[in-house]
């Protein structure tokens, strides 16, 4: 297997694409395109690897057990933990936490917010271009702590209707909750 050695192999697609053997493929003759990663997210050779390594010498419970196997396996888990609050600069390394996919994700996110800082009268804004499990939770929340639910518009181009959102945004606003990338046309939400 190939690594990284530069920043331009980095953005580089088809470098990039090599190390997932689902995106080698050809489907009806043509490259395979995969959109839909915020629900399952094909994994690289690497993660493959590191996945059957775990689970053929590694694997054991979590944070719940005081023999060698179990040991070994929290120690990896915290290794991941600090790696990944080093590469996003969290900072604490108990700011990091794993979920099953971003569905759960989301989830976790409305309701432990929402039972902090959501009251009656509240505003949170979603757009017209979310998914299902963008919508869904943020709904719950409103209903349940008598919140507003307010929807960004989309334009006739499937961008977020910036005009609107401006007018939308107010002091009540309490949260925000974009998809950077419609799974549906593959628009961008101009999340920077």
């Amino acid at each position: 297997m190939t690594t990284c050695h530069s920043k331009e192999q980095v953005l580089d697609a088809p470098f990039l694409k090599r190390h997932f053997p689902m995106l080698t493929k050809k489907v009806g003759g043509h490259p395979m395109v995969y959109l839909d990663t915020a629900a399952t997210a094909q994994k690289p050779h690497a993660v493959i690897d590191a996945i059957c390594r775990f689970y053929k010498d590694e694997y054991a419970t979590v944070h719940r057990a005081v023999y060698k196997a179990a040991e070994k396996a929290t120690n990896l888990q915290s290794g991941v933990r600090r790696k990944i609050s080093r590469f996003i600069n969290a900072k604490q390394v108990e700011e990091i936490v794993f979920t099953k996919g971003t569905t759960e994700s989301i989830n976790l996110v409305a309701h432990s917010f929402a039972k902090r800082f959501i009251k009656a009268g509240d505003e949170i804004l979603i757009s017209e271009m979310e998914h299902h499990a963008n919508i869904v939770p943020w709904h719950l929340v409103c209903r349940e702590r008598g919140a507003i639910l307010k929807i960004i518009p989309i334009t006739d181009l499937g961008e977020i209707d910036l005009l609107a959102f401006r007018t939308l945004l107010s002091p009540k606003t309490k949260l925000v909750s974009l998809c950077h990338v419609a799974n549906t046309t593959s628009t961008f939400a101009p999340i920077w």
